[in-house]
């Protein structure tokens, strides 16, 4: 795997950093923070004034507190910087509460994002917290495996490990899952040469 080279004369221009950091409570229950910034290297025409290079356009925090089921059973953000003053801000519900409440009674691992884009998408939200949030099921699955999820299934009646089939270097017919996770190896069938269809068995009409 090889990147593109970096052209010697590129200019940076932009930087947006996202961090994750999570916390066990130790009562069963773990808080997410989730953080983005979008910082700029030059100075920035925006609806209040020019913004000096280095300061951030966007600094965002959305929180999840989830059980160890992966349920979220609270959810809020704060916009701490923005372009637009007194609008970006203003994600509020019917009821005036944080529309990121709304979060709450998902599960990260069944249909998260597509329900975060039924309950967030478009002029609902904000786009860059509603985003931060897609990045959140996997990054949760890193902070409990090893504690919360058996990632080794090396126990009587463990069950297959979840990141088992969830990439190409860990196929179950693989060689990493054959070197690292025998007892959950699985040989791909061989095709039946009897029900291939070769060039010499096809007709022409």
């Amino acid at each position: 795997m090889a990147l593109p080279t970096a052209s010697p004369e590129r200019q940076l221009k932009h930087r947006r950093n996202i961090d994750v950091q999570i916390y066990s409570r130790g009562n069963g229950l773990w808080e997410v923070d989730a953080h983005i910034t979008d910082v700029r290297s030059g100075d920035t025409t925006m609806s209040f004034g020019v913004l000096p290079a280095g300061e951030p356009i966007h600094d965002m925090l959305l929180r999840l507190v989830v059980d160890e089921r992966f349920n979220v059973v609270e959810a809020g953000a704060e916009t701490r910087a923005m372009p637009y003053r007194g609008h970006c801000d203003a994600y509020s519900d019917e009821s005036g509460g944080d529309i990121y409440g709304r979060l709450v009674g998902l599960n990260l691992m069944k249909g998260f994002r597509h329900a975060v884009n039924e309950r967030l998408g478009g002029t609902q939200g904000c786009t860059h917290i509603t985003e931060l949030s897609w990045v959140l099921p996997t990054a949760v699955v890193q902070a409990f495996a090893g504690e919360v999820i058996d990632t080794r299934g090396a126990n009587n009646g463990s069950q297959q490990p979840f990141q088992i089939d969830r990439c190409h270097a860990l196929r179950a017919d693989g060689p990493a899952v054959r070197t690292f996770y025998p007892r959950w190896y699985r040989a791909a069938p061989h095709p039946n040469p009897s029900s291939t269809d070769t060039l010499s068995e096809r007709t022409t009409p």
